[in-house]
């Protein structure tokens, strides 16, 4: 059975990145396997790490990621994928004591990625997928980059796709990728049949889409309006890397010139 991995940095970017491709890839007979980074619950939270959960309404004594991950496991079911959850504490348990730290420079001492490599590395071995997703690092979050330095240190990788990240996508169409990924072709996958479950996944992450988006409602047609843009009127998903060779036979142009048909 081939397998594909998507690489999350948080508890919810697959989901609103890239749920369309993985539900339909799901649907064509294809293991998948959704995995994220930044999971730990850290106890009695301070300062900006606890402000980044009351700011979302939750109280002090909330085990916030405990409530994260259950929502993740609610999205991993309407996806129809396995969840994994790596166990490493979010940037601000990590010394990143402001909003606008999370998308400064790295810090000094920040090494996050050695781990995570390591992490990653034992799951290429366990599963060995056919195709890698990571993200593309719209946005600047220091926790997306450190998942694209991981991904990049790993010595013997699978076939690589890096999503665009949302909701920053979705805020501003133009923003720049890392440049370390920046060079990659472009590729695209049409998500007709996949899209009503990736917004139905990412409804599952109720305490982030009134923050992010506004609810429900505007998050659906937030997400709709942008996948529609991304195909050039048809829903779509764009990356940068390559598909394998493999990959279901119902393809389509994704409707975006200079993008590789490796489309679902």
């Amino acid at each position: 059975m081939p397998t594909a991995l998507f690489l999350s940095p948080h508890l919810d970017d697959v989901a609103f990145s890239c749920g369309g491709l993985l539900a339909q890839l799901g649907d064509a007979g294809w293991r998948t396997v959704m995995a994220t980074a930044f999971t730990r619950s850290v106890p009695n939270p301070a300062g900006f790490a606890l402000a980044c959960q009351t700011d979302k309404g939750l109280a002090p004594d909330v085990d916030y990621m405990a409530l994260r991950r259950a929502e993740d496991r609610a999205a991993a079911t309407i996806l129809g994928t396995e969840p994994r959850w790596l166990d490493l504490p979010e940037a601000p348990h990590r010394g990143y004591h402001s909003a606008l730290a999370l998308f400064g420079p790295v810090l000094d001492g920040d090494d996050i990625w050695r781990p995570l490599t390591n992490l990653l590395a034992d799951l290429l071995a366990e599963l060995r997928p056919d195709l890698l997703f990571g993200p593309q690092g719209l946005g600047n979050h220091v926790d997306h980059r450190q998942v694209i330095t991981a991904v990049l240190a790993l010595p013997d990788p699978p076939c690589l796709a890096f999503y665009r990240d949302a909701p920053y996508a979705v805020r501003n169409q133009s923003a720049l990728p890392d440049v370390r990924v920046a060079g990659l072709p472009p590729c695209a996958a049409a998500i007709r049949s996949g899209l009503d479950r990736k917004v139905a996944a990412s409804c599952a992450y109720a305490s982030q889409i009134g923050y992010q988006f506004g609810g429900p409602v505007p998050l659906g047609q937030a997400l709709r309006a942008f996948a529609k843009d991304e195909g050039g009127g048809a829903p779509a998903e764009r990356f940068l890397g390559s598909f394998p060779n493999g990959l279901p036979d119902s393809v389509a142009p994704a409707g975006r010139a200079g993008h590789q048909a490796a489309i679902i």
